[in-house]
C-alpha cells in the first residue's frame, strides 16, 4: 500500500509542480499588478494543480470516482475564486488606505519640520535683539533718558511678539491634537466684526490702510463659539493688512446664503500666484518669498509665524464651517462659511 501511495505521490507531484511552476512565474510578472488579480491568481494555482493532478494519476480514465472527484475539485474552484475576488479588492482598498495615510503622515512631519524651522528663525530674531538692547541697558552704553526709553520701548514690543508666537503655537497645537473644546452659542457676526475692526483701526492707519465693514450688511447671526470666532476674523483682517499696500483697501462683508452665512474679508494685496493659493492655509507656509519682520509690510514689525491662517482654518472646521482663498479683483478675497443660528434666517 506504501509503495502504491508513493507511486501515486511522485506521480502527482511531476505533473503538479509545472502548474505551481507556472502559477509562480506568472506572479513574479504581475508583482506590479493589481492585488486583486494577483490573489485571484494565487488562488487558482491550487486548484488547476489539483485538477491536473487528479487526472494525471487516474491516466485520464473517466469513471464515477473520477467524477466526483473533478466535481469537488471543480466546486473547490468555484467557491475560492470569488473569494480570492474579493479578497484581493480588500486587500487592494487597504493598500489605497495605507498609502494614502503614509503619505498624510509625510505631509505632517514635513510641515512639523518646516514649523519648526521657520519658528527658530522668528524666535532667535527677537531674542537676539532683546538680548542685544538689554546688555546695551546693563553696559551703561546708553545712558540718555530718551534712548533708554527707546530701548525699554522696542524690549516690550519684542516680548509682545514672543508673547504673540507662544499663543499661536499653543492655539495650534490645542487644534491639531484634538483639545479644542468649543460653547456654541448663537453669536452675532456684526458684533465680532465691529470689535475686530475697532481694534485694528489704529494699526491699518498708522500703514496708510482703509479698514472699514461694507454698508447696508445685514449681519447673520451663526452658531459658534464667539472668543474662537474672534479670532478667525482678527487672523483674517490681520494677515489683510499686512499684506495691503499703503493706500489700498481691506473691506468685510456678510450675507446667507443657502442656508450658511459667509463672511469675506476682501484686501488689496495684488494677488497670490495660483500655485500658492492652494497652500496659504498650510502650517507655516508664508510664499515663495519668505518675509523676515522688516519687511513683510507691518508697521509695527509684529510678523506672525505663519500660523494665522492655519489657525483660522482650524477654528473654521472646528465650527463645522468652510474657509476658502482667491484672487479677486486688486487682491484676494478669504471666504468663511459658518452654520446658522437659526437655518430659517433668511
Amino acid at each position: 500500500m506504501w509503495g502504491e501511495l508513493g507511486r501515486v505521490w511522485g506521480w502527482a507531484l511531476v505533473c503538479t509542480l509545472p502548474i505551481a511552476l507556472a502559477g509562480a512565474l506568472l506572479l513574479q510578472r504581475m508583482r506590479r499588478r493589481s492585488i486583486t488579480a494577483a490573489v485571484t491568481v494565487l488562488v487558482l494555482i491550487p486548484v488547476a494543480a489539483a485538477l491536473v493532478g487528479v487526472l494525471a494519476v487516474s491516466g485520464f480514465m473517466l469513471d464515477p470516482q473520477l467524477t466526483r472527484t473533478m466535481a469537488v475539485v471543480l466546486a473547490v474552484g468555484t467557491v475560492s475564486v470569488p473569494a480570492g475576488l474579493l479578497l484581493g479588492r480588500g486587500l487592494a482598498r487597504d493598500s489605497v488606505w495605507e498609502r494614502e495615510a503614509l503619505d498624510r503622515e509625510r505631509a505632517a512631519e514635513m510641515a512639523r519640520r518646516e514649523l519648526v524651522t521657520w519658528m527658530s528663525h522668528d524666535l532667535r530674531t527677537p531674542l537676539a535683539g532683546i538680548r542685544a538692547m538689554a546688555e546695551a541697558l546693563a553696559d551703561g552704553v546708553v545712558s540718555e533718558p530718551a534712548e533708554v526709553g527707546g530701548y525699554a520701548r522696542q524690549i516690550g514690543r519684542e516680548t509682545q511678539r514672543l508673547a504673540g508666537m507662544v499663543e499661536d503655537l499653543f492655539q495650534l497645537s490645542r487644534i491639531t491634537s484634538g483639545a479644542l473644546r468649543l460653547t456654541m452659542s448663537a453669536v452675532p457676526l456684526g458684533e465680532v466684526v465691529s470689535e475686530v475692526v475697532a481694534a485694528e483701526a489704529a494699526r491699518a492707519a498708522r500703514k496708510g490702510v482703509r479698514l472699514a465693514a461694507a454698508d447696508g450688511v445685514v449681519w447673520p447671526v451663526v452658531l459658534g463659539s464667539d472668543p474662537e470666532l474672534a479670532r478667525v476674523v482678527r487672523n483674517l483682517v490681520s494677515n489683510a493688512v499686512r499684506h495691503t499696500p499703503p493706500d489700498g483697501t481691506v473691506v468685510l462683508a456678510a450675507g446667507t446664503q443657502d442656508g450658511q452665512a459667509w463672511l469675506r474679508v476682501q484686501d488689496g494685496c495684488g494677488g497670490i500666484p495660483e500655485a500658492e493659493l492652494e497652500r496659504v492655509f498650510e502650517v507655516a507656509f508664508r510664499g515663495s518669498v519668505a518675509r523676515s519682520p522688516d519687511s513683510d509690510g507691518d508697521v509695527d514689525g509684529h510678523a506672525g509665524a505663519g500660523l494665522g491662517l492655519a489657525i483660522a482654518r482650524g477654528l473654521v472646521e472646528a465650527h463645522n464651517g468652510e474657509i476658502d482663498a482667491y484672487n479677486h479683483g486688486p487682491g484676494c478675497r478669504f471666504e468663511v462659511r459658518l452654520p446658522l443660528a437659526d437655518p430659517a434666517q433668511p
